[in-house]
């Protein structure tokens, strides 16, 4: 090939991570279907793989957080505006992983779909906020996206605050609904309920060279493994560079990271977790203490209900992953958790924990039925702005 293929592409921010964002109808023929001429596509444009690691021939930059590509279009589902389809893209090797969300871009996904003519234009208010029902079809879930409107258009400049991005944007609040996995996708070894794949709130996770760790594991927002920070010689306060800087350290979580993949049921064998980096996720909790947070503000002990610090394809995330989040708020809402005993115990109906660039809140409503417990929605606020729009080549 001599010449490039051109793309309509939008590149957008959403909470604390920026992907490239697709409507389906622009993609070319052989990639508006999943497969290897899609994956290929966007590696492409996102510059994977690369053996530098930085991704200087696409529009990734090295990182998990923005090696990310969305594809979104005309809702395929009763009472729904879109479908949203989320691609994380490896950096060193060419992969791209479809196994679950990205809670960050979700956010950017309702003012996606309305600048580009997805949402019926009587649904978008002239001054308001617009209700945008989207199918995440990672997951196979309903997130409600809204998104605040000004003079008919999107309004992505205000003064709402998230730590992990530098300048204030308009608030956009997110509903997950019924965030937990359904029963028929929780995996081989589920004995109870969907959400918590063993059937138990805490299990004792076997991990050969580490030892027998106490973990949540959980199917909310995105499979989660949360393990205790003591347990594995960290307090809760570590920055980015403590842990990424530590091979040791990065190959511990992994191994955990794939242990804990059989056990809850995500894959078969360990070989099959390794390939598939995206899910679960792996964190590490700990009851709230203060300390400085990569941004040199200081987070005081009495403004947070607990510390979570979780890792991203393999590396320690700067702030917090959004379907992490949602993974956060419903274990805390749930008696028993690690997550829940970390913020002291009880019920709770939400929680502001502190991360590595700051703080965040996400709530979550849970009910128990039959002594199974079911997460009706997990809510927390993010923002998004556009960076650029026109057309990547690939």
């Amino acid at each position: 090939m001599t010449q490039q293929t051109k793309i309509p592409a939008t590149y957008m921010r959403g909470g604390t991570s920026k992907g490239v964002f697709f409507r389906l109808q622009d993609l070319p023929l052989d990639a508006q279907t999943p497969g290897a001429a899609r994956d290929a596509l966007l590696l492409r444009v996102v510059g994977s793989p690369d053996p530098y690691g930085k991704q200087i021939d696409g529009m990734g930059n090295g990182t998990s957080s923005t090696s990310k590509a969305v594809i979104v279009s005309q809702a395929t589902r009763p009472d729904h505006d879109v479908d949203y389809l989320f691609g994380q893209v490896a950096i060193d090797r060419p992969f791209v992983d479809w196994s679950g969300n990205c809670g960050n871009l979700s956010a950017a996904v309702g003012a996606f779909a309305i600048q580009s003519g997805l949402v019926d234009a009587a649904r978008v208010p002239h001054d308001g906020v617009a209700v945008v029902r989207i199918w995440q079809a990672n997951i196979g879930k309903t997130i409600i996206a809204h998104i605040p409107t000004t003079g008919g258009q999107v309004q992505e400049l205000g003064n709402f605050e998230l730590d992990g991005v530098t300048f204030p944007a308009a608030e956009v609040v997110l509903e997950f609904l019924d965030p937990a996995a359904d029963e028929e996708g929780s995996g081989a070894h589920s004995t109870n309920s969907a959400m918590f794949p063993t059937g138990r709130v805490i299990d004792d996770l076997e991990v050969p060279g580490i030892g027998t760790l106490r973990a949540t594991m959980i199917n909310a927002g995105i499979p989660t493994i949360f393990i205790e920070a003591q347990a594995v010689g960290y307090t809760g306060t570590e920055l980015q560079d403590a842990i990424n800087g530590d091979a040791r350290a990065l190959a511990m979580f992994e191994t955990i990271r794939t242990h804990g993949a059989v056990r809850m049921g995500l894959v078969q064998t360990l070989e099959q977790a390794a390939q598939r980096p995206h899910t679960p996720k792996v964190a590490f909790v700990a009851p709230p203490v203060s300390y400085t947070a990569s941004s040199g503000r200081q987070v005081y002990a009495d403004d947070i209900d607990l510390l979570v610090r979780a890792l991203s394809m393999g590396k320690l995330h700067h702030a917090m992953m959004g379907t992490a989040a949602v993974a956060i708020g419903a274990a805390a809402a749930i008696p028993g958790t690690l997550v829940n005993l970390a913020a002291g115990g009880g019920e709770r109906a939400a929680v502001r924990f502190g991360h590595p660039s700051g703080t965040l809140r996400v709530g979550a409503a849970a009910v128990q039925k039959d002594g199974e417990w079911r997460v009706v929605k997990a809510v927390m606020s993010r923002s998004a702005r556009i960076l650029m729009e026109g057309w990547v080549r690939a």
